[in-house]
C-alpha cells in the first residue's frame, strides 16, 4: 500500500475521528448538539444555528449523486493513470454532501452516474493509515 501517489488528507485533532472511523469501515460526522445538524466540515461549531458543540454520530453510508463531472486534466501527477476519472457530489441521506469519486464503474460517459443515482459508501484502504470515503452504485 506504500505506492499511493495521489495526494493524501491532511489529519487534524478535529479532523481524526472522521478518518479513524474510515479504517474501521464506519461513516462519521460531527452533529450540532444544539440542532442536530450533521456537518461535512470538522470544526465544532455549527453554521446552521451558530451554536458550540458536536458529537459524533455514524451515518448510514447511503445517499444519491447530487452533481457529476469527469475531469480530464491532470492536476496531479499521481492521476495521470485513471484520466478521465469521475467526481461526484454526494448527498448522503442525513443531509450533508461530500466530494468523492463513484467506484466500480466504466472511465466512460457520465451516464453511468447520473444525478439522482443511489449511492453507499466505499472505504478504499489507500495507505496502511488511510482509508478514503467513496461511493459504489447500490
Amino acid at each position: 500500500m506504500s505506492d499511493y501517489f495521489k495526494p493524501l488528507p491532511n489529519i487534524t485533532p478535529h479532523s481524526k475521528p472522521f478518518w479513524d472511523a474510515a479504517k474501521e469501515h464506519r461513516l462519521l460526522l460531527p452533529s450540532c448538539i444544539h440542532c442536530g445538524a450533521v456537518h461535512m466540515y470538522f470544526e465544532p461549531w455549527c453554521n446552521a444555528c451558530s451554536g458550540d458543540g458536536i458529537e459524533w454520530k455514524v451515518l448510514s453510508g447511503f445517499g444519491h449523486i447530487w452533481a457529476n463531472c469527469r475531469f480530464h486534466k491532470v492536476y496531479f501527477p499521481g492521476f495521470q493513470s485513471v484520466v478521465p476519472y469521475n467526481v461526484a457530489i454526494v448527498q448522503l441521506d442525513e443531509g450533508p454532501k461530500m466530494i468523492s469519486n463513484i467506484v466500480n464503474l466504466p472511465n466512460g460517459t457520465l451516464n453511468e452516474m447520473p444525478i439522482g443515482m443511489r449511492v453507499r459508501t466505499f472505504f478504499d484502504h489507500v495507505t496502511n493509515d488511510i482509508t478514503l470515503i467513496k461511493f459504489e452504485s447500490v
